[in-house]
């Protein structure tokens, strides 16, 4: 008998892996706010049946990170900077409530943990080149992994989760930012001075690092989002 693994696909399965890749190709910013998700190119780009796609495409519709256009298909959201204003607020205050959560109740594993993700980031550039920014894979693996360390000692799952959701909705807007801090912004030193602190206890100053480390981020998304529209506006 043959494995199951020789047997092609089922749609359900494939309407599943396309979605995945759809949706990690608009939160890095591979798919830019407001494309055209036309189905028949998508279908040569990702190997996959028109069914399947139409499938992960409303997903993505439902999640908000698509928009259905009347009798036209799909395109990826696009980038609100009102919408963003408040995410990046709402950040600010749940990231920072559930690192001092995480610093009152994490222990010796915890903040191994965390300096570890923290010397992992340190170790990899953050652009593929010098002298223009190339995102590096690795990277965004290691700094994602890093802020959901930080705060993986907080003993509220429904708090980690909100954050992690705040997040990935963050994501596709700092992909339109990293141009932009690109290579004037140090983050290394930003986050070496937030686990510092997390790592010293000291909850108000880490908290305060956090905050003032997102709110960075959200500059240059207002400073990219205002590139675009005056772009747009030529």
């Amino acid at each position: 008998m043959a494995a199951d693994t020789d047997r092609p696909a089922s749609p359900d399965t494939q309407a599943t892996a396309v979605y995945r890749r759809l949706r990690s190709d608009i939160l890095e910013g591979r798919l830019s706010p407001g494309v055209r998700l036309k189905v028949q190119q998508l279908s040569s780009a990702y190997g996959a049946g028109q069914a399947p796609l139409r499938e992960a495409l409303a997903q993505l519709a439902a999640e908000g990170l698509a928009r259905r256009i009347e009798q036209r298909g799909f395109r990826v959201a696009d980038a609100d900077p009102a919408e963003f204003t408040g995410l990046i607020r709402t950040r600010c205050l749940v990231e920072a409530t559930a690192l001092r959560e995480a610093i009152a109740h994490g222990d010796a594993a915890w903040e191994d943990a965390v300096a570890a993700a923290e010397r992992r980031l340190l170790r990899l550039p953050r652009s593929l080149e010098a002298d223009r920014f190339v995102p590096n894979p690795a990277w965004e693996v290691a700094h994602r992994t890093f802020h959901a360390v930080l705060l993986s000692a907080c003993d509220a799952p429904p708090l980690l989760a909100f954050c992690q959701k705040l997040r990935e909705e963050a994501d596709r807007y700092r992909a339109l930012a990293n141009a932009v801090a690109y290579p004037g912004r140090d983050v290394a030193v930003e986050h070496a001075a937030i686990a510092e602190a997390a790592l010293d206890r000291h909850a108000d100053r880490a908290a305060t690092l956090l905050a003032q480390h997102l709110a960075s981020t959200g500059e240059f998304v207002r400073l990219a989002l205002e590139r675009r529209a005056a772009l747009a506006a030529e």
